[in-house]
């Protein structure tokens, strides 16, 4: 068996082929980090509340993924909210209206949320009830562990109050 001989052209060939792969894989790698989330995103990709802490007819503001997260409990006098409830009592929104983005103030007098931008109201369930917006304030992704409220993980409660 004679050995063959590679030829220069071959050889040329291979060693294009080998830098062509080595740089494909640098730029795969490239774009796997930069699509990567940051540590800061992955940080704040759950946040876990004590529902318990929250005495009722207060309302307290939690930071999920840079938004604020309204935690109503309710009182008897603000009625039930079908579909909306978080643990028999509480109601739990994203603070964010749903017409431009603003931040809706809570009023506590007439136990509604006020948008200062266009005028939208919403009642102590997050359900729309006057001016722009189109929909009632948004549910954020949840899960429950006894009296902790896990915001960004999607658990059965969560699941049940979406499939509504």
């Amino acid at each position: 068996m004679a050995e063959e001989k590679m030829s220069r052209r071959d050889f040329l060939l291979y060693a294009m082929g080998g830098w062509a792969a080595v740089g494909a894989g640098a730029v795969l790698y490239a774009m796997y980090k930069t699509w990567e989330p940051l540590p800061e995103v992955k940080a704040q990709a759950t946040v876990k509340f004590d529902l318990s802490t929250v005495q009722p007819g207060e309302i307290k503001v939690v930071s999920w993924r840079g938004k604020p997260v309204f935690i109503l409990r309710r009182t008897s006098d603000m009625g039930g909210c079908d579909k909306r409830t978080v643990a028999g009592e509480y109601t739990v929104v994203l603070g964010i209206c749903t017409h431009l983005g603003c931040i809706p103030n809570w009023i506590p007098e007439e136990k509604v949320w006020h948008c200062p931008c266009h005028g939208g109201r919403y009642d102590a369930c997050g359900k729309n009830i006057f001016g722009p917006p189109p929909r009632p304030l948004d549910i954020p992704p949840f899960k429950l562990e006894g009296t902790t409220i896990v915001l960004g993980e999607e658990g059965p409660e969560y699941k049940k109050l979406i499939q509504g």
